[in-house]
């Protein structure tokens, strides 16, 4: 595929993109909200938490359904724009796609099994048995919990390393600003730093948003090169700024032979040029 071909079709698919990733942002904000409202446990305790868990069955079902779609639309942006950069850098590898997609289809599934099942065993406690700690800690280790745990964070830990991979070869090849650049790498690493955390669900609604509005065209210096070229264009690193802008200060600064020179003063007649030297006070005798 030629350079124009790579640029018309991202010109056809970037409306597209754009939508996605708003999309996307405004359901990993809304699971957020969702984790946050009704009934919450005060403390810490494992039959706390399953009987707070079954008073709030729907937001948690709901919540993980809705947070799950926002990981898929996560997923499909990473997609897109891996495909732009090996577009222009074809010695990427592939497998970075394959990590999004399959890490975000992991996180995707374990965060909604989850959230159905964690409910189920919660109505379960709640309805049957005494309601002791050995009885909580035996439903939540049971195989269907444990599995879909492991499911869900070996999603999240591939959809972080592609997220990384992603932003990193976007900025390096001009087609995310080193604002978002770094913007989605901080968010990766703060989601595999801190799995669940709102800390990291808000810096990648921050990403996913900024992307949308890049993808829409209305970025506020314009599209970056590298869309408009088909090609990669770096952004020019710190030592080649400065260089820029010691070269654009020479050219506007005058040369030594246009600069004024001073006009030389008249001297009057029967004076010498050189200026009269200072008096010395002569000593009085005692």
């Amino acid at each position: 595929m030629t350079t124009v071909d790579t640029v018309s079709l991202e010109r056809r698919q970037r409306p597209r993109y754009a939508l996605i990733a708003g999309l996307a942002a405004i359901l990993l904000f809304a699971g957020m909200i969702l984790q946050t409202i009704g009934p919450q446990a005060k403390v810490g305790e494992l039959t706390v938490q399953l009987l707070v868990t079954d008073r709030r069955r729907g937001l948690e079902i709901v919540g993980a359904v809705v947070n799950g779609l926002g990981i898929l639309g996560l997923a499909a942006i990473l997609a897109f724009l891996f495909a732009s950069v090996r577009a222009r850098r074809p010695n990427t590898s592939p497998a970075i796609r394959i990590t999004a997609l399959v890490g975000g289809l992991l996180s995707a599934a374990g965060g909604v099994g989850y959230g159905v099942v964690i409910t189920q065993k919660a109505h379960q406690f709640v309805t049957h048995g005494l309601q002791t700690y050995p009885q909580a800690d035996a439903l939540l280790r049971s195989g269907p919990v444990s599995i879909l745990q492991y499911v869900g964070l070996v999603g999240a830990l591939l959809l972080a390393i592609a997220f990384v991979l992603v932003a990193l070869g976007a900025m390096r090849v001009g087609l995310l600003t080193k604002f978002i650049g770094y913007v989605g790498i901080a968010g990766a690493a703060a989601s595999l730093l801190l799995v669940g955390s709102p800390i990291g669900l808000f810096i990648e609604v921050i990403w996913l948003l900024s992307v949308a509005y890049l993808l829409s065209g209305r970025w506020p210096n314009g599209d970056p090169p590298a869309w408009r070229t088909g090609e990669a264009v770096p952004w020019p690193s710190a030592a080649e700024v400065r260089e820029q802008r010691q070269a654009a200060s020479a050219r506007r600064a005058p040369s030594p032979a246009k600069r004024p020179q001073p006009k030389p003063q008249p001297v009057a007649a029967g004076t010498s040029a050189r200026p009269a030297a200072p008096k010395r006070k002569r000593k009085r005798r005692r």
